[in-house]
């Protein structure tokens, strides 16, 4: 029985997929709604999962207390906190976020950007415009993603890379850490992926992830040697290991400069325009995610371009 059930399940897949490649505007409707979902989740672990790391590590150790946010998810460390514990609700009135509420972008246009709990109120809470850009960013990089790659493991395989870059580069961006959890993990994926190929031959893949890890790595110390400071943190190493894992040791190099580039012009155009400090350390996961979601996209057009006799 339990054999008669799996090859049902799996000739069921088999005509879904089939339904997919032939249907013109099928694919391209799944993966919108897909994304948007997944960016609406996505949300959810770029506010909770870092909290989620601080508790677990102030329950260790007391002595980070003067270092974490200001959230009450710390006030009672013996209250659950996980991706959905407790449930989406408005941090002011305390009213829960209902289901049609949580529809990714409809739900903040139709509430026109504000809690609906605290309208009731007479209060004027207003939500985050990050959250339905992070589902917008989610979809349209997803759609990228199908007019690239055919249907196919690689399409699943970027989706996920994907979504994993976005919420990596938020948390960066709002904490400046790259949680273990996330970046060795697609490190680990890309290294199983490309056992059979999938976007390089497992050689270069396997450099590309040590590679990836030590380049950063020297320069971390080479820059600790002569100025006393971090450059950089750890998880910048293992990030772009990870993109190492999962598309070979040539496309590093290229990385690198990209992200690079695109961080010291952020970095003087902050300094410059915004009157930011200069000793106000700048997260660097965000350019390397881009960059390497960039040479996922366009690698092989860019080497062409500037190494043509290769």
């Amino acid at each position: 029985m339990i054999f008669s059930s799996m090859s049902v399940q799996l000739a069921s897949l088999a005509d879904v997929a089939h339904y997919l490649q032939h249907q013109p505007y099928a694919l391209p409707v799944l993966v919108v709604i897909l994304s948007l979902l997944i960016g609406s989740f996505l949300n959810v672990v770029i506010l909770r999962y870092p909290i989620m790391m601080f508790r677990s590590w102030l329950i260790d150790s007391k002595d980070l207390a003067d270092n974490l946010p200001d959230h009450p998810a710390f006030q009672d460390l013996d209250t659950p906190y996980t991706l959905s514990k407790p449930s989406s609700h408005c941090p002011r009135c305390q009213s829960p976020v209902k289901a049609w509420q949580n529809i990714p972008i409809v739900s903040y246009v139709l509430l026109k950007g504000r809690c609906a709990g605290c309208a009731k109120t007479g209060h004027d809470t207003k939500i985050s415009l990050r959250y339905p850009l992070v589902e917008f960013v989610t979809a349209l990089l997803s759609v990228a993603l199908l007019i690239k790659f055919p249907f196919s493991i690689q399409l699943g395989a970027m989706l996920i890379f994907t979504w994993a870059l976005v919420a990596m580069s938020m948390i960066d961006i709002d904490h400046q850490i790259l949680p273990d959890t996330m970046t060795l993990s697609l490190m680990w994926l890309g290294l199983l992926l490309n056992i059979d190929h999938t976007f390089v031959d497992l050689q270069s893949a396997v450099i590309g992830a040590v590679a990836g890890y030590l380049s950063l790595w020297s320069v971390f110390w080479v820059f600790k040697l002569l100025t006393g400071k971090d450059g950089m943190g750890f998880g910048d190493f293992k990030l772009l290991a990870a993109l190492g894992a999962w598309f070979g040791w040539q496309f590093l190099p290229m990385i690198i400069l990209l992200s690079s580039l695109v961080g010291a012009a952020v970095g003087i155009a902050g300094i410059m325009i915004m009157g930011r400090d200069k000793n106000i350390p700048i997260p660097f996961g965000p350019y390397l995610a881009a960059a390497g979601w960039i040479a996922a996209m366009w690698g092989d057009e860019i080497m062409a371009w500037y190494l043509p006799a290769y």
